[in-house]
């Protein structure tokens, strides 16, 4: 403990209140982040008795000072705690990545709803259905509306500037209420029987279209009893499909934890509805030596602060704090039913849920174990350290320029760490002010505008800097980095082979050494080709949008009669360049400025 700071009278003025507490090192750097009913129980039970972990008494030996926030309630000191953790991601602690935005099924606030695909804050206009698990539960559910429903999924822009209904209607999938082939009572009728149907009252919305295909039967309007007949046989074939995983109404979470290989897997299942709707899995980190309970725990904290939580949470082991559900409610205004020994068919769905948490856990091991095995063969190939350590903390940038005949130049950085590509870490950069097709001179810049950063303090500094380009590129590189003062020898440059063979790329240093040929059975090429092509993805996908961006306004702009104003008129009435193309001379004829004329001009230059 520093000199300044008296553990012994720090733990004797503690209060017995409620709050949070941070364990700090001789750095200063924030190691473990907790809240507490009472802070001075609490507290101090880290220096009275033997830790629960060997994970928590490493983490006690480096403690040099403490501190401590008051607050009003445990679950106020609930809230802070899982901020905090956010926020510092201390190195002991239970940690969930950051990603839990999960979609939704939305239901459009317009006159004439639509149903789309959603992510984002739901406390906007229309009504929201979920959260799913994946894009790929949220897309089936759209599906089965438009088969049993009939609903709309297209812009509100397009919708108020059809004048012919769509491919959709030819196909039954909608009732083109955008040119009123259906009235808008009756389309909202369809939209509330498929939120009933969300909401788990299927049966109901059964019984009320049967009535209804009869009424219109005896009154002889056999079309209109057809179309009913359709969507009966559509929901029957859908509720057919989902008796076997059906139960009450309810909105339940299941939550499975799966330890194995010193990794845990906390699995997901989302039961929406009564409906099953699919699970995802969730790979915490710092979790060496903590049991499953532990990990729940740190879940289902972390997890409901940001995200609603159902009526009902079944879970794989007992919570080891029984007021963390009471906690959570007050603090999401939700008191959730908790389920360790289920019956039924939520027992069903725990077991699929643990059988899925054992299989999403033993794939990533697997994997791990081959991109740990890369990480480990590229090291060696370049001379650098191959301990565990060093391996986990190998941080490599991988730089591209593309272009087409010089136009729309962009360089790509993609970031491999962790023995994984970081998506998130992922950057573009708009290259001007150069010659057009000069790649070293593109190089030059994109690079000069990275490591400044690094020269001055700003950013970290990469184990590896890969070049895609031979002694050409890797000689801007070390130029570059010589100006900014940095060390040039982490420069790697990726020279393509004899006729840009896969296989036959060397790589080329900037200290002297020889180049070197991996093979094509090399574990270290293989990491190596795939950092190059994800950067070389990222680059082109980046310079297509860009130039596409660029000709499409041309293409407008090369119209005669089409100037500013009129080009902003256009693409905001139809939404943007595809919205223009599609639209019909009628379509083109109705916007304000565009006579008969021009919109045939219009037409025809965009085919």
């Amino acid at each position: 403990m520093p000199d300044d700071f008296n553990l012994k009278s720090f733990l004797a003025d503690l209060p017995h209140l409620p709050g949070v507490y941070r364990h700090l090192d001789a750095e200063g750097t924030v190691l473990y982040v907790g809240k507490a009913r009472d802070l001075k129980k609490r507290v101090s039970s880290y220096f009275q008795k033997t830790p629960s972990s060997p994970r928590i008494a490493h983490m006690v030996a480096r403690v040099e000072r403490l501190e401590v926030t008051i607050t009003r309630s445990e679950a106020e000191a609930l809230l802070l705690e899982n901020n905090l953790i956010k926020r510092l991601k201390p190195r002991y602690n239970i940690l969930f990545r950051d990603d839990k935005s999960y979609p939704y099924l939305m239901f459009s606030g317009h006159q004439t709803p639509r149903i789309a695909y959603y992510r984002g804050s739901t406390s906007g206009k229309g009504r929201f259905f979920g959260p799913y698990p994946n894009a790929w539960a949220v897309r089936e559910t759209i599906q089965i509306l438009q088969r049993v429903f009939r609903l709309r999924t297209c812009e509100d822009s397009v919708f108020a500037n059809r004048s012919r209904p769509c491919l959709l209607y030819q196909i039954g999938r909608c009732s083109a209420p955008c040119v009123n082939l259906i009235s808008a009572e009756d389309y909202q009728a369809d939209v509330d029987r498929a939120i009933q149907f969300l909401d788990g009252r299927a049966n109901e919305v059964m019984r009320d279209i049967e009535q209804r295909m009869h009424q219109a039967s005896e009154a002889l309007e056999f079309e209109k009893a057809a179309v009913l007949r359709d969507q009966v046989a559509a929901l029957a074939k859908v509720l057919q499909q989902q008796s076997m995983e059906k139960v009450g109404n309810d909105d339940v979470d299941v939550i499975a934890v799966a330890a194995a290989g010193g990794r845990i897997c906390v699995n997901l299942a989302m039961v929406r509805g009564g409906r099953h709707l699919g699970d995802k899995p969730f790979f915490p980190t710092h979790t060496l030596d903590d049991n499953p309970t532990d990990v729940l725990a740190a879940f289902v904290a972390q997890h409901y602060l940001d995200n609603a939580m159902p009526a009902v949470l079944v879970c794989s082991h007992v919570l080891p704090d029984p007021d963390l559900i009471k906690l959570l409610a007050e603090q999401t205004g939700t008191k959730a039913r908790v389920l360790v020994r289920p019956q039924g068919l939520r027992k069903i769905w725990l077991e699929q849920a643990v059988k899925n948490a054992e299989l999403a856990l033993a794939r990533l091991l697997t994997e791990s174990s081959a991109r740990v095995a890369r990480t480990m063969a590229l090291a060696t190939a370049l001379d650098m350290d191959t301990d565990e350590a060093a391996l986990d903390v190998m941080h490599i940038e991988c730089f591209d320029i593309s272009h087409t005949a010089g136009e729309a130049t962009q360089a790509s950085c993609v970031v491999y760490k962790h023995h994984d590509m970081q998506p998130s870490l992922y950057r573009r950069y708009n290259i001007a002010g150069i010659t057009p097709g000069d790649d070293y001179a593109a190089m030059r810049q994109v690079l000069t505008r990275r490591f400044s950063r690094v020269a001055d303090g700003q950013a970290e500094m990469p184990s590896v800097v890969l070049i895609d380009g031979g002694k050409g590129q890797v000689e801007v590189a070390r130029q570059v980095f010589v100006e900014l003062g940095l060390d040039a020898h982490t420069i790697v440059g990726v020279a393509k082979g004899e006729g840009r063979k896969v296989g036959l790329e060397t790589l080329v240093f900037v200290d002297g050494r020889e180049s070197v040929a991996l093979g094509i059975e090399s574990a270290a090429l293989m990491l190596v080709a795939q950092i190059r092509d994800e950067a070389h993805r990222f680059a082109i996908t980046g310079m297509r949008a860009q130039r596409a961006k660029a000709r499409n306004v041309s293409r407008l702009e090369e119209i005669e009669g089409i100037g500013a104003k009129r080009r902003q008129k256009l693409l905001a009435r139809f939404g943007g360049f595809t919205g223009v193309v599609d639209a019909s001379v009628d379509d083109l004829r109705s916007v304000e400025g565009i006579s008969d004329e021009l919109a045939e001009r219009i037409y025809q230059a965009l085919r």
